[in-house]
């Protein structure tokens, strides 16, 4: 299998782009993975994996005022009986350069259990821009929030790869720069790591080629069960693309959005997606991510909850 670096990619032109979007895979083992002994959560996890829960679970009534950003630890850990919290940008705005409203929200969480895990990072500029210049500006945009993740004692912030052009204009950009963002968080201690998230992102073979070519032990990913809806509508194979990105996890997120009587999800099949996290080594964390409408947020992340625990005792 073909290798692919981050100056070799940048010099190899539109062929090799070609060949990376065509769908050539990262070797496991170039980068370490949450199996590894650095990897957050891997020597204490019971089973297989231990649960956390993301903010994006809880976006309407962030967005409505029932919940306070700086109760989402305490929600985690009062209300779902959880121990791991994902935050988002979007909701921690206003503490970024704000040294105490963080130290604040670090000290809630710590006084109820609960491990401050990474920050989805989204409205930070993109990654992929096409001019040098953009990409610099998004580089200066992120590096606020790699001080508020290492301020709160997370080991990732998630970024997009995100741009104008086709993938294979747009795939060396990126890797470009993810190498050069994983250059200043090592300055923190963390991971910058990358989630299927619509456009070429959503094409496993795609990011996982991307991330080999960033050529960074920084840099991982965080396969999402969702978001492989490609930018032209199509559906993207989600037992494959989380397959491919899982060599490179650093975290997992998983995404529901309805359930049956049995308490099935009814679009992702939990247990042929969780042996796969199982079968590629990860130990980490894996986050529910409920964007449901038919169940309240509070009763699917609990339906998520519950799932995750049947499934991980039948894995263990």
């Amino acid at each position: 299998m073909q290798r692919f670096t981050r100056r070799g990619l940048l010099g190899r032109g539109l062929a090799g782009a070609v060949a990376l979007a065509a769908g050539c895979a990262a070797p496991r083992g170039l980068h370490p993975t949450a199996a590894d002994a650095r990897a957050p959560g891997a020597a204490s996890a019971p089973g297989v994996f231990r649960i956390s829960l993301a903010q994006w679970s809880l976006h309407r009534s962030l967005r409505a005022g029932l919940l306070a950003p700086l109760d989402f630890p305490v929600v985690t850990a009062r209300d779902f009986g959880l121990q791991g919290c994902e935050y988002v940008s979007t909701f921690l705005d206003g503490m970024v350069g704000r040294p105490a409203r963080l130290a604040e929200l670090d000290r809630r969480a710590r006084d109820h259990g609960v491990t401050s895990l990474l920050i989805m990072v989204d409205g930070a500029g993109q990654l992929g821009a096409a001019q040098t210049v953009e990409r610099d500006e998004a580089l200066a945009r992120h590096r606020p929030w790699l001080e508020a993740a290492a301020a709160l004692g997370c080991h990732s912030v998630r970024v997009n790869a995100a741009g104008p052009g086709p993938p294979e204009e747009l795939a060396p950009r990126v890797a470009d720069s993810l190498h050069r963002l994983a250059l200043q968080a090592a300055d923190f201690g963390l991971d910058v790591i990358v989630e299927n998230h619509g456009g070429p992102s959503s094409n496993g073979a795609w990011l996982a080629a991307v991330l080999a070519a960033a050529d960074h032990p920084r840099v991982g990913s965080l396969p999402d069960f969702g978001n492989f809806t490609l930018e032209d509508g199509r559906a993207y194979d989600r037992y494959r693309g989380v397959a491919e990105l899982l060599p490179f996890a650093r975290a997992v997120s998983a995404k529901s959005h309805d359930f049956d009587a049995a308490g099935e999800e009814t679009s992702t099949d939990y247990r042929r997606m969780l042996t796969l996290v199982r079968d590629s080594g990860y130990r980490g964390w894996i986050g529910i991510e409920y964007e449901g409408s038919r169940l309240s947020e509070a009763e699917g992340i609990v339906a998520t909850r519950d799932l995750l625990e049947r499934v991980r005792d039948e894995l263990s």
